[in-house]
């Protein structure tokens, strides 16, 4: 497995991660816990390095599930977990980015993970209510007691990071990015670039859309969120067809598969991007990370860039009153 650098902190860890929260939460019933320490056991072996998990997820069962599974890999995998909501009554309540509740975070989350410091602590939705220096002083003070190596931001504004960044150095954002959501490049690349920030994709397979295998007529079980998102009505999941009919064509010329074109089309766009996608299936594991062989050449990042630039995609990434508060 290929190795990258989250931005200047000498992080390293493999060049694709893995998404634990779909094992919990999220997609539909939860895995059989077996099969997922098995699987997660499995992604080590194949030389994954970067588990992405958060108190939120279960809430804390994927927390729990991950920190069983790498145990026995202490000190050998990197670990990033995320806080800033409230939990009442097992169930997201609300941000909460205050700095004696992130403490509270950091302490359970130690707990739950079995390890001596989180390797990377995400805030996971920038709280309006908290000053971000305040957030970022109070994960500073807990790098200073080494009860947390790295401190990272998700879908954070470039003035949110900087402001961050001139307290406690960020180490990575996690965003969503891929072929179908590609806001960041305008206006976290140059941010990013500048400060010397490595991106964390989160939904890099578009939630599963870009592996070619959802269209107008899948049916999700009724506890999956994507049952809830604009992108995955019927119509919007027809007029998108587009974009997979460009990767599938891409992925016909080089003999793989579409999911593999996405990943391996990130991994091409900057040497700090790490992808974390997501699954429940070995195979898959086994498909996403073959991603990291696939290599383009400069006319075919051009015909993928052109092209999927002219396709209008249909349908909002989250309904307005989710994009602050879902937490995913």
């Amino acid at each position: 497995m290929q190795k990258r650098i989250l931005g200047k902190s000498n992080l390293e860890v493999s060049a694709i991660g893995l998404g634990c929260m779909g094992m919990s939460f999220g997609y539909g019933p939860a895995g059989d816990k077996k099969e997922m320490i098995s699987l997660i056991h499995k992604a080590v072996e194949l030389g994954v390095t970067f588990f992405d998990t958060a108190e939120v997820y279960g809430p804390f069962t994927n927390e729990e599930l991950v920190g069983e599974a790498l145990a026995p890999f202490r000190g050998q995998v990197v670990i990033a977990t995320k806080f800033g909501f409230n939990i009442q009554d097992g169930k997201q309540a609300g941000m909460n980015s205050h700095p004696e509740h992130i403490r509270q975070v950091a302490e359970g989350s130690l707990i739950r993970l079995k390890v001596d410091a989180i390797d990377l602590f995400y805030q996971h939705r920038v709280d309006p209510e908290v000053a971000i220096e305040d957030v970022a002083g109070a994960v500073k003070d807990l790098i200073s007691e080494g009860k947390v190596k790295h401190f990272g931001l998700s879908e954070a504004g470039a003035n949110t990071i900087r402001k961050a960044h001139a307290v406690q150095p960020v180490t990575a954002v996690q965003n969503e990015y891929s072929l179908w959501w590609r806001q960041p490049e305008s206006q976290l690349f140059p941010t990013l670039e500048e400060l010397g920030i490595g991106l964390v994709p989160f939904s890099p397979l578009g939630r599963g859309f870009l592996t070619g295998k959802i269209d107008q007529n899948t049916k999700f079980d009724s506890t999956d969120f994507r049952n809830n998102l604009p992108r995955f009505t019927p119509e919007a999941l027809k007029s998108n067809q587009a974009l997979i009919e460009l990767i599938n064509n891409i992925a016909l010329k080089k003999n793989t598969t579409p999911a593999r074109i996405a990943l391996a089309w990130l991994l091409a766009k900057r040497p700090w991007i790490v992808p974390i996608p997501g699954t429940t299936k070995l195979n898959r594991l086994e498909e996403n990370i073959g991603a990291v062989t696939i290599e383009f050449t400069p006319g075919e990042l051009d015909e993928i860039e052109n092209a999927s630039l002219e396709i209008k995609l249909q349908g909002e990434r989250y309904p307005e009153h989710l994009e602050k508060l879902t937490g995913l």
